[in-house]
C-alpha cells in the first residue's frame, strides 16, 4: 500500500454491537469517501441523516470518550474508529451509525481494524497530505498532563500511563504502520478506574459496559473477563485514545507524540492547537492558490537548505510538500528586486532566466533536505523545453512548482513551472548534480 497517496475503504462493510455508555444497539458501517473528503459521521436514524465532521472544533465534551456534536445532533465515543482508520491508512471514509453512538466491541479498536480489512482498502488519485512537525510543539495541563510533538520523519507514539496514586504505570511506545497498529495497538482495551466507575454511573453513563468490553482496576486488582492482552495494555491502550483523538485536527501528522498521563481533554486540546497551528502557517503567505501541504519552511528554514543569498536567492518560503518528490514555493515579486534597474527602465518585467533560477532552486531543496544529500551544493547542468508564456511583473506572487523525475548517483531531473494567478507563466525540464560543497 503507498503511503505517498490518499485511500478509503474499497466497498462498504458493517458492524453491530452495543454501545458502551447509552448501552443501545447500534449498526455502524464505514463506507467509501472521494480523495480529499477526510472522515465524516453520519446519523441514519434521524429524519434528514445529518452529517457531522470529524474535526476538532466539533468536539462537545470529553468526559471518559471524545463527543462531537452539531447543533443538537450528537455521536459520541468517536476515538476508537478514528482511530482505526488512521492506524490502518485510511484518509477519507463515511461513517454511518443508527444510534448516536458506535459500537464498543470488547472495549479495543481490534473489532474496526477487522471491519476495515472486510471492507478493503483502496489507494486513491490525490497525494496525501501530511503535517509534518518541524518545531516542537508543547502543552500541559493543571492535571500533570503533558503532550510534546517533536520532528521525526515517521508517525510515533510514546506514551506513559500514571493511575491514581501512581498504580499502574506504564510506557509504551510504537511507529505507527498498519501492520504495527493492528498487532500492538488496535487490541489494547479500554480500562476504567473502580473509584471512578459510581460517578459515571450516576450520571447514566456505561450502561453497557461489562467486563466483557472494558477493564476494571480495584486497587491493586485488576479485573478482567480475559487476561490482560499485554503487560502494558493500559499505556497502549492511551496510544490508541491518542491517535484517534489527534485525527480531529483533520491532518496526519509526521512527528513523535510523547505524553504522559494523557487523556482525551488534554488529547484534543492538541488537536485543535495543531490545527491553529497548521492554519497559522497557512496564512503566513498570500490565500490565492496556496495548495494545501504537509510542511512550510520559512526563508530562514529554505537558507539552511539552499546555499544561495542576496540578491540571488529566488525563493522566500516553501508552503507544500507531497511525498519526497514534488514541492511548490514562492516568491514575491516587489518593485525593489535589483534586476528592475536594468529590466527593463520604465517596463520592469522578470528575467526568464531568472525564473528558471527559481525553479532550480526549489527542485534543489527537494534533493537537499534528503539526508543522505546534506550539506552538498545543486549545480545547474541543462535545461529544455523551456517556455516562457507571461510576462512576470512586480507585484506578482510566484508560485514555483518542482517534480524530481529521476535521481541517478549525484544527478537529478526535474519537470517545474512557474504560476501566477493560477496561471503557468513559464515551465521546463531541468537537470543538475550534487557536489560535495
Amino acid at each position: 500500500m503507498s503511503a505517498e497517496m490518499e485511500h478509503t475503504v474499497a466497498s462498504a462493510a458493517t458492524l453491530e454491537g452495543t454501545s458502551l455508555h447509552t448501552g443501545e444497539k447500534v449498526s455502524l458501517t464505514v463506507k467509501p469517501a472521494p480523495a480529499g473528503h477526510g472522515f465524516k459521521f453520519r446519523r441514519v436514524d434521524l429524519d434528514d441523516q445529518p452529517f457531522i465532521d470529524a474535526d476538532v472544533d466539533k468536539v462537545q465534551t470529553v468526559e471518559r470518550a471524545t463527543t462531537l456534536a452539531e447543533g443538537s445532533v450528537k455521536v459520541h465515543t468517536v476515538e476508537h474508529i478514528l482511530s482505526a482508520l488512521c492506524g490502518m491508512g485510511v484518509d477519507n471514509a463515511i461513517i454511518e451509525m443508527d444510534a448516536n453512538e458506535p459500537p464498543i466491541g470488547d472495549g479495543s479498536s481490534a473489532p474496526y481494524v477487522e471491519l476495515i480489512k472486510q471492507a478493503g482498502i483502496e489507494q486513491q488519485d490525490k497525494p496525501r497530505k501530511v503535517y509534518e512537525i518541524r518545531e516542537p510543539i508543547h502543552m500541559e495541563t493543571g492535571n500533570g498532563s503533558l503532550i510534546t510533538i517533536v520532528p521525526d520523519k515517521k508517525f510515533r507514539v510514546s506514551v506513559t500511563n500514571v493511575g491514581p496514586d501512581g498504580r499502574f504505570t506504564q510506557y509504551f511506545s510504537s511507529e505507527v504502520t498498519p501492520e504495527l497498529y493492528e498487532k500492538e495497538i488496535a487490541p489494547a482495551r479500554t480500562f476504567v478506574y473502580y473509584e471512578d466507575v459510581k460517578p459515571l454511573l450516576d450520571k447514566g453513563l456505561i450502561k453497557g459496559g461489562s467486563l466483557e468490553n472494558a477493564v476494571v482496576v480495584r486497587g491493586e486488582e485488576v479485573m478482567s473477563k480475559e487476561p490482560m492482552r499485554y503487560n502494558n495494555e493500559f499505556a497502549r491502550h492511551k496510544a490508541l485514545d491518542v491517535i484517534g483523538d489527534l485525527m480531529l485536527s483533520g491532518k496526519r501528522i509526521m512527528g513523535h507524540v510523547i505524553c504522559v498521563k494523557p487523556g482525551h481533554g488534554p488529547n484534543t486540546k492538541m488537536a485543535s492547537t495543531l490545527k491553529n497551528e497548521y492554519m497559522r502557517m497557512r496564512t503566513m503567505v498570500p490565500p490565492v492558490t496556496i495548495p494545501e501541504g504537509e510542511a512550510v519552511l520559512d526563508v530562514n528554514e529554505v537558507m539552511k537548505i539552499l546555499p544561495h543569498r542576496y540578491p540571488f536567492l529566488m525563493v522566500d518560503r516553501v508552503v507544500d510538500f507531497e511525498g519526497d518528490n514534488k514541492c511548490t514555493g514562492v516568491k514575491n515579486v516587489t518593485i525593489n528586486e535589483p534586476f528592475f534597474q536594468g529590466h527593463f527602465p520604465g517596463h520592469p518585467v522578470m528575467p526568464g532566466v531568472l525564473q528558471v533560477e527559481a525553479m532550480a532552486q526549489v527542485a534543489s531543496i527537494l534533493m537537499l533536505r534528503k539526508p543522505e544529500n546534506q550539506g552538498k551544493i545543486g549545480y545547474f547542468m541543462s535545461v529544455d523545453k523551456v517556455k516562457w508564456r507571461k510576462p512576470v511583473l512586480p507585484g506578482d506572487t510566484l508560485f514555483i512548482e518542482a517534480e524530481i523525475l529521476k535521481i541517478r548517483r549525484s544527478i537529478g531531473s526535474a519537470i517545474c513551472r512557474c504560476i501566477v494567478n493560477g496561471e503557468v507563466v513559464s515551465s521546463g525540464e531541468l537537470k543538475f548534480a550534487l557536489i560535495d560543497s
